[in-house]
């Protein structure tokens, strides 16, 4: 934080970017230095809230899921069977040049979004390790999930 003055005003600056990594959501859930939940439930409660928690979310993939190839597949056969009839006609050289420019705006996007990325890997996989019951439970819950 800084402070800049004018005559008559003085300004407080907040850099954001830095506040963003300092203030996360799950430091508000969990507290600043929330330890493993191993420290704070038994192993069968972790196991529990982890398959629990996994089976719904998998559960909701796989709703959606369903929905979301449906709604594609009904919508790229719809498309198909007009430019067959001859009602929609595609120009298949300009959608191409048009993907081409998209993969590119991705990459540089991708690129100038690596150090946030590759951070909120890091801080993943550093919960996972330290919460290993509790992921192990989440993972078989997902698998439950998009079984059933």
């Amino acid at each position: 934080l800084a402070n800049i003055k004018s005559e008559d005003e003085v300004y407080e600056v907040v850099d954001l970017t830095e506040y963003a990594r300092r203030h996360q959501w799950w430091s508000r859930v969990f507290g600043n230095n929330s330890g493993p939940i191993a420290e704070k439930y038994s192993v069968a409660t972790q196991i529990m809230m982890g398959g629990v928690t996994g089976w719904c979310a998998g559960y909701v993939f796989q709703r959606v899921g369903k929905i979301a190839a449906t709604a594609i597949g009904g919508g790229f056969l719809l498309l198909q069977i007009a430019n067959h009839s001859g009602y929609v006609q595609v120009d298949w050289k300009k959608v191409e040049k048009d993907v081409n420019k998209a993969k590119k705006h991705l990459k540089k996007k991708a690129n100038k979004a690596a150090p946030e990325i590759n951070t909120f890997i890091e801080e993943a996989t550093d919960f996972i390790k330290r919460n290993i019951v509790l992921s192990s439970g989440f993972v078989g819950g997902f698998f439950l999930g998009l079984a059933s």
